[in-house]
């Protein structure tokens, strides 16, 4: 079981009344539609995209949120996903990622090791190269290049940890084809790449048959 929710949140609002910020700022803002989960792990997945004057949010969970005080009501729609949704064998996309690889330095031997540090992706090469292997690894391929849109770095501060950070952000659109219906469909729950809690690797799909 899975809901799909959008909440339209007009630019005025989100700034000078909610005083949203950065991509943190959201993070908690859309926590507050599933109260009575202080410490536990987050389970949803989150997108803003600006459209006409307003912040759109998607919400992918697998319990349904509830309408947050901060939100207009007529701004909150959410509904729950039909059973037969992943049952279709291709779909229209989109994916704003964070696509990034560990950085990789010369050990003591000289060999390549892992630093544990994410560095971002920007190449064309790199980029499709990256969507391909999460195709691969998430149970699907894609049906043609897809289309790559760079998008504005997404800055964030955390005022208990006083951490500043920016993820590099890139939207992918095209058309795929299921290869392994089951994995498919855990991909799409779980998401796809990193920095997950601020709004990256939600897969939209739109049915193609």
């Amino acid at each position: 079981m899975s809901y799909l929710t959008q909440i339209l949140v007009p630019y005025e609002l989100a700034v000078r009344q909610l005083r949203i910020r950065d991509s943190y700022d959201w993070h908690q803002r859309v926590w507050q539609a599933f109260q009575g989960r202080d410490g536990e792990k987050r389970d949803f997945l989150t997108r803003i995209d600006e459209v006409d004057e307003a912040y759109r949010v998607l919400i992918l969970s697998p319990t349904a949120p509830q309408k947050p005080d901060w939100c207009p009501t007529d701004c909150f729609k959410s509904k729950e996903m039909p059973p037969d949704f992943f049952q279709h064998g291709s779909y229209r996309f989109s994916l704003l990622a964070n696509p990034t690889k560990k950085e990789t330095k010369p050990g003591p031997d000289g060999r390549k090791v892992r630093t544990g540090r994410r560095i971002g992706l920007y190449k064309l090469e790199e980029l499709l190269a990256w969507i391909q292997r999460k195709a691969e690894a998430g149970g699907f391929v894609l049906e043609g290049e897809p289309r790559i849109i760079p998008k504005p770095r997404s800055y964030f501060h955390q005022s208990k940890t006083k951490m500043n950070g920016v993820h590099h952000a890139v939207e992918f659109q095209g058309v795929l084809r299921v290869t392994d219906a089951a994995q498919f469909e855990t991909t799409v729950h779980t998401g796809i790449g990193s920095a997950k809690a601020f709004g990256f690797g939600l897969l939209a799909l739109a049915p193609l048959s």
